[in-house]
């Protein structure tokens, strides 16, 4: 079953319960919501939604260099019709681009770690227009390493200490090592 307007806004409820201060940023997408209209179709404009994947290993998070837009980020995407759940297909993106073994990948929280509400600037040559990404990153924990990756989406992936991945990417990479079940899931 694809991924509907209800699972998107129960992902959104669940993380402005645990985050209240992000009602504000997070107010036009939460009213867009409320309308329903297939916010998992890439082809909905004004808005739709994309998952994310911060994945963990030890004291470093895995970035990817995004080819459309020349700057490191975590592994994401657009939502597939095929997707059944928002953290799948977090998993999904992050072992299609990666080529991380997605058995070798753990949640370390059902609930997103930051969901971020953007605006994306015109794509004529996918016949986009300027729209908004509402973009749900999921935490994860894994010992694996990168494999083969998707050279059509990403130019590389690598290894960032902490502290270096969040200067360069921003604050939903200290979410990522601060989610609730991580050390729950090391033995910890």
């Amino acid at each position: 079953m694809a991924i509907s307007d209800v699972d998107i806004s129960s992902a959104l409820s669940a993380y402005l319960e645990r985050h209240p201060g992000e009602a504000g940023p997070l107010s036009e997408p939460v009213q867009l919501l409320s309308q329903g209209s297939d916010f998992a179709s890439r082809r909905n404009f004004p808005m739709h939604v994309t998952v994310s994947a911060l994945l963990v290993r030890g004291a470093e998070i895995l970035l990817v260099e995004h080819r459309a837009y020349g700057i490191l980020l975590q592994p994401g995407g657009h939502l597939e019709p095929t997707d059944a759940t928002l953290i799948g297909a977090s998993v999904r993106e992050l072992a299609e681009e990666t080529g991380v073994d997605p058995g070798k990948v753990f949640p370390a929280s059902p609930i997103p770690v930051y969901i971020e509400y953007g605006r994306v600037p015109a794509r004529p040559a996918k016949d986009e227009p300027d729209h908004y990404h509402l973009d749900i990153g999921f935490a994860f924990v894994t010992d694996a390493d990168v494999g083969r990756i998707q050279e059509s989406e990403v130019r590389g992936a690598a290894w960032y200490p902490l502290a270096e991945a969040e200067r360069l990417v921003g604050r939903r990479i200290g979410r990522a090592v601060s989610a609730p079940a991580r050390g729950a899931l090391w033995g910890q």
